[in-house]
């Protein structure tokens, strides 16, 4: 559920298929938040246009216990940041992923 800006969830300790594929990029990037249903893309997507529209700088924290998905969820963050930047530098689809974000992921 979102907080306002922030997002609250619960690892589900399953995956979901679909949830953070490159469909959900697309969707997420394309809404403000609060116009789809609460999302880690949702709230990357509200970092990002902070950062860039209003150059606003942008803090993300994760918190959460042992075991609760905090590596993914960084993961997750990354993943859509990175496939923002791609767009925005006008690659084509089939190279929305480059090394910089490869080695930021595998870190």
């Amino acid at each position: 559920t979102n907080i306002g800006s922030i997002l609250a969830s619960v690892n589900p300790y399953k995956p979901i298929p679909g949830l953070y594929s490159v469909d959900a990029i697309d969707l997420y990037r394309q809404h403000r938040l609060g116009e789809l249903p609460p999302h880690i893309f949702a709230t990357a997507n509200e970092c990002y246009c902070c950062l860039w529209k209003r150059h606003d700088s942008q803090c993300v924290l994760i918190s959460g216990e042992s075991g609760a998905g905090k590596t993914e969820s960084t993961k997750l963050l990354l993943k859509f940041l990175s496939a923002m930047s791609q767009t925005s530098l006008g690659a084509p689809p089939s190279e929305k992923s480059t090394h910089v974000e490869e080695a930021i992921l595998e870190s």
